[in-house]
């Protein structure tokens, strides 16, 4: 690990300190490092369009809206490569909320995602996403013998 020094304004210390406090970190320097793993992350998203990785696409719709039900399940289907698991909420009378678990190559991530959110209906829209590498390895688990299968190694920002 790296010691550095940076200068930080009155106000920007100021608001600092009040993410510390809100958010329970115990010293400025872990809330830098999430704060700069952050932002890379997100300087990152709008520039590595083809690196893999995982996320998560939380939307909230009105699923009394005209076909929107059926045109959101008919999306996720014709990405089925991209789709894991999806959980559907129903938040009230109206409005449900969905969780789509998604995986593979950002650039097509990002592309359904917006696919999804500018949907007629769809009221808010979210992606979260992690930056992942796949690699298939041949190894035993417990008593299971030796099989090859996929893993994902998250990768650190930066």
């Amino acid at each position: 690990m790296q010691r550095i020094t940076i200068t930080f304004d009155d106000e920007l210390v100021t608001a600092l300190d009040d993410v510390i406090a809100s958010s329970g970190y115990q010293n400025r320097s872990e809330a830098i490092r999430d704060l700069t793993r952050a932002g890379i992350a997100q300087v990152q998203e709008r520039t590595n369009d083809a690196q893999a990785g995982v996320a998560a696409l939380v939307y909230v719709y009105d699923h009394r809206d005209r076909e929107l039900p059926k045109r959101l399940t008919r999306s996720s289907h014709e990405h089925h490569d991209l789709s894991v698991a999806t959980m559907h909420v129903h938040l009230d009378h109206d409005s449900c909320m969905e969780v789509a678990v998604l995986r593979g190559a950002m650039q097509d991530v990002r592309h359904f995602a917006r696919q999804v959110v500018s949907e007629r209906g769809v009221r808010h829209g979210q992606l979260v996403t992690v930056p992942v590498a796949f690699e298939t390895q041949k190894h035993a688990h417990g008593t299971e013998r030796g099989r090859r299968h996929l893993h994902i190694h998250v990768r650190e920002a930066g």
